[in-house]
């Protein structure tokens, strides 16, 4: 019975996941009655007495694990049309003044309790938000003085073009290089990459953490590939823009603005960088390294 009651505590987790994921086409009633029914399963295995018992136990989880392998064929084959779809839609030319908030991939507080829903909204709907609408009015301003051919104020326009640029740019892969039940270690090429730019995962952990840690002001640490060089770094950059380098692709980023963390953890930087890890989502991150070295990746996670 030993594997029953660890297929039970594994459905659990399941059903939970499935709840943070939120999924449009998803029936969250369904799966709380799915709970339900797994927690009455696991109380019937701890009473089990006759072989009668058992078998009928047996036949009821075969049956709720059949339910579960057909609702993750369909998300699936969901998830891979919105991929593409979401493919079409980064290969059209953003017109001019048109970036557009991109939603989060999960709930508010799906990423608790190492990420706040107060936080994650006030970043989200706030600041993110505040940053699209800085680049699209920076792209109008610049493109209103091309048109007059009057360039006064393009030293200006062209400094909130890369502020609000790379500040909508990145909070856009931050969002996707995280999510719950993340954590651990990347596997397969990533890790064996991390080995041979830094040394070792834990090398490469301590690297980037204590770089977050000292990023002075607002900022973030970013896990770059360079095609150049053929191997992984990690850079800061002040504000959004300052202190980088031209002619990488960004795979994991972590924002260090005080707006980030400041709700939860106040001037406790450091404990927010080693909670983050919890909620790496290294699958992302796998993709985006897959992509930068097939010379894909574009620098933006979304529009």
């Amino acid at each position: 019975m030993e594997k029953y009651f660890s297929y039970l505590k594994e459905a659990k987790k399941w059903c939970d996941a499935l709840c943070a994921l939120q999924h449009e086409n998803l029936d969250l009633n369904q799966v709380e009655k799915w709970k339900e029914r797994v927690e009455k399963i696991n109380d019937r295995l701890l009473k089990v007495e006759d072989e009668e018992e058992a078998h009928s136990i047996q036949e009821e989880i075969q049956a709720l694990d059949q339910e579960w392998r057909q609702l993750h064929e369909r998300l699936f084959a969901e998830k891979d049309i919105e991929e593409k779809e979401d493919e079409q839609e980064r290969a059209e030319q953003v017109p001019i003044g048109g970036h557009k908030l991109p939603p989060l991939p999960y709930a508010y507080n799906a990423l608790e309790p190492y990420i706040d829903e107060a936080t994650m909204r006030l970043h989200h709907d706030r600041h993110h938000k505040g940053y699209v609408d800085g680049l699209n009015r920076a792209e109008l301003e610049l493109q209103k003085a091309r048109n007059n051919n009057d360039f006064r104020l393009v030293k200006h326009w062209e400094r909130e073009l890369a502020f609000n640029g790379a500040g909508h740019y990145l909070h856009s892969i931050f969002w996707k290089v995280m999510c719950p039940h993340g954590g651990g270690k990347p596997s397969g090429e990533l890790n064996r990459e991390i080995a041979r730019s830094f040394g070792s995962f834990d090398q490469f952990k301590n690297h980037f953490s204590k770089a977050a840690e000292n990023v002075e002001g607002g900022g973030w640490t970013i896990l770059v590939w360079a095609p150049q060089a053929q191997r992984l770094e990690i850079l800061q950059a002040e504000k959004h823009q300052n202190l980088s380098q031209w002619d990488v692709v960004p795979l994991l980023v972590l924002d260090v603005w005080e707006h980030a963390y400041y709700l939860k953890y106040q001037n406790k930087r450091a404990d927010y960088i080693n909670n983050w890890w919890n909620i790496v989502c290294w699958d992302e991150v796998n993709r985006r390294f897959q992509e930068a070295k097939g010379e894909r990746c574009r620098l933006a996670g979304n529009k």
